[in-house]
């Protein structure tokens, strides 16, 4: 099988590309805007270029047997930009793999789709009700995946959770930092609240059997999450437990907190967009029970497991991300009013 990874340069790119590569799938074309800048770029094919151009999609569609489509565009950007990127890249990249003769098309999504949880677990059943742009765009370019079905392309649409694992920065980086600094962690609300997450190498491992999956069964939408997790308390907790300085969970009161930060939000002034603050004070669970059921999917690590994974790696690589900073899931945040805060920490 030949696959094309869209957002193959970024965080879920590089660690789907290892995981295809280590189970003997050779054949892998990356996608994106984005330089590839990794030690794999002499072991797959490269196009560096934008999904929202037709032509440079159908360069990339050269040859490809499967689409793995991950290139998005965080709410950290503009609105045309998360509008072009999702929505219209999105319809470009169907159109021309329908164009190509893709018979297998994985889109990974987000639950964002499901705009702020009022109960849990929540199932693909679930009403969407988009958060800001990103939800929103997210939801329309499902529904262009929806109507591509029943052309010959099998579609298999993943909600997964906030995934995390080796090489996750953005607002995780910041937990991790005030971490290796010895610094307690402020948490929106008691912090009694389950907030289940997702280690990247499980969303792999299913994507990965969306791809092989040769029946209908896979044409279809579907939760990911991880089985076993805590409160946030307990699970940021082991965190701050690995670094090593006895500090603890600082819970705070959730409605001025979110006051505070919407208007900084406003003032781009943080780095911690409305789709993070508003969900962080409440239950957050989806219901996996359907990819169980279906494809005999287990996730192996729990919310504490996939925060530690990525904490090991933090603390292995610091150095490497020293001075770094951008507006993806690789690199740290600029923290704006927070490096202010952290000092009453």
């Amino acid at each position: 099988m030949t696959v094309l990874i869209t957002g193959g340069a970024g965080f879920l790119g590089i660690n789907l590309i290892r995981h295809l590569w280590s189970r003997d799938c050779r054949q892998i074309t990356s996608l994106d805007l984005a330089e590839f800048t990794y030690p794999e770029y002499e072991r797959i094919r490269i196009v560096t270029g934008d999904i929202r151009e037709p032509t440079v999609v159908a360069e990339a569609l050269k040859g490809i047997d499967a689409v793995v489509h991950t290139a998005s565009a965080l709410p950290l950007y503009s609105d045309e930009d998360i509008e072009s990127t999702i929505y219209e890249g999105t319809r470009i990249l169907l159109e021309q793999s329908l164009k190509s003769g893709i018979q297998i098309f994985v889109y990974i999504s987000s639950t964002a789709v499901y705009g702020i949880p009022n109960f849990s677990p929540i199932s693909e059943k679930t009403a969407l009700v988009g958060v800001g742009p990103y939800g929103e765009a997210k939801i329309r370019a499902e529904e262009l995946c929806e109507k591509s079905r029943g052309k010959g392309m099998r579609i298999s649409v993943i909600r997964p959770k906030s995934f995390i694992g080796p090489e996750r920065l953005g607002v995780f980086e910041i937990l991790y930092d005030w971490a290796h600094n010895g610094r307690s962690f402020p948490v929106i609300g008691k912090g009694d609240n389950h907030y289940q997450l997702l280690d990247v190498e499980d969303l792999c491992r299913f994507i990965t059997i969306c791809l092989m999956d040769k029946s209908e069964r896979i044409d279809d939408v579907f939760n990911i999450g991880s089985a076993e997790f805590g409160t946030i308390r307990e699970d940021f907790q082991a965190v701050l437990d690995a670094a090593g300085y006895g500090k603890r969970i600082v819970p705070l009161p959730a409605g001025p907190v979110k006051a505070i930060l919407s208007l900084l939000e406003w003032l781009n002034a943080t780095p911690i967009y409305q789709w993070v603050y508003k969900t962080a004070g409440k239950e957050s669970v989806v219901e996996i029970r359907k990819a169980r059921e279906i494809t005999g999917f287990v996730p192996r690590y729990s919310n504490k497991q996939a925060l530690l994974r990525n904490f090991e790696w933090y603390e292995d690589n610091r150095h490497l991300i020293a001075n770094a900073s951008g507006r993806n899931h690789r690199s740290p945040w600029k923290r704006g009013i927070l490096t202010i805060a952290e000092k009453f920490f």
